[in-house]
């Protein structure tokens, strides 16, 4: 399917598999007049695991085909992992295209603390990059800032939003490492640097032994990308769009009912 040049283009949003669908529920809200193509990767699902060369070169590669396409408007890398790897090539690589990227709130989490002990919980992939080691020597040298890279729990999120059971106890392990004492004072930040995370928090919340705030940066991207979209005056919604593509090709029923609910084709 491809985006026809006589109407609006649409906003690409792009993540590892089904997390992206935070950005993309706060992107339509602001942008109502722009039809959406959610492009979940889910044959390189988790990105956490890849060789960095190799998923640079897949990421670029898929892309090129992705704009061929589909001719957006705008891409909105929902994903943490991809965007603080890849982002700077993309732009080198398709500079007539628009890029709108995730990265770690660490910034907005330095201004807000109170205690000045902040977690970040991320992918394994996030957590090593330079890029977020240069997040906290610029925004958040004040802080105590503890990364934890969680090998699981992007997996754990995928199954919980499509409706499996997981374990209490699991989670947990997960995210215990968030929660810092230190003379005195206590976390009261956790950045939620992977787009899975955001639909696991009131989980999260249950879970902590004690209050914090969970910081979802899905709003704060969606914003940023209404800012790069031209308003058109007297649009009207696209109705050829709204779809969701699969990189395995065949998504199962489970996934296919959760983009429905999104109103998305898949």
């Amino acid at each position: 399917m491809t985006a026809p040049t006589n109407e609006l283009k649409p906003v690409l949003v792009f993540d590892s598999g089904i997390g992206g669908l935070t950005v993309l529920r706060e992107a339509r809200v602001l942008m109502p007049e722009r039809g959406f193509v959610y492009v979940a990767d889910d044959a390189g699902f988790p990105y956490g695991g890849w060789e960095e060369q190799a998923l640079k070169e897949r990421i670029i590669g898929l892309f090129g085909k992705l704009l061929q396409d589909y001719h957006p408007e705008v891409c909105i890398i929902a994903c943490n992992t991809a965007f603080t790897l890849v982002g700077a090539d993309l732009r080198a690589a398709f500079p007539q295209m628009t890029f709108v990227g995730t990265v770690p709130a660490i910034k907005p989490a330095a201004e807000r603390t109170r205690s000045g002990l902040v977690s970040v919980l991320a992918t394994p992939g996030t957590v090593k990059r330079a890029y977020t080691r240069d997040l906290i020597q610029s925004f958040a040298q004040q802080c105590h800032v503890r990364l934890v890279g969680s090998e699981n729990l992007a997996r754990m999120a995928e199954a919980y939003i499509r409706g499996d059971a997981v374990s209490d106890e699991a989670v947990l392990a997960e995210i215990d490492q968030c929660f810092v004492e230190k003379e005195g004072y206590k976390t009261d930040i956790v950045v939620l640097a992977c787009t899975h995370y955001p639909f696991m928090a009131n989980l999260f919340r249950r879970l902590a032994p004690w209050p914090v705030d969970w910081l979802d940066p899905a709003e704060a991207i969606a914003r940023r990308a209404r800012t790069l979209v031209p308003l058109v005056a007297d649009a009207v919604h696209p109705d050829n769009f709204d779809f969701a593509v699969f990189t395995s090709g065949n998504p199962d029923f489970a996934t296919r009912r959760l983009m429905q609910g999104f109103g998305l084709r898949a």
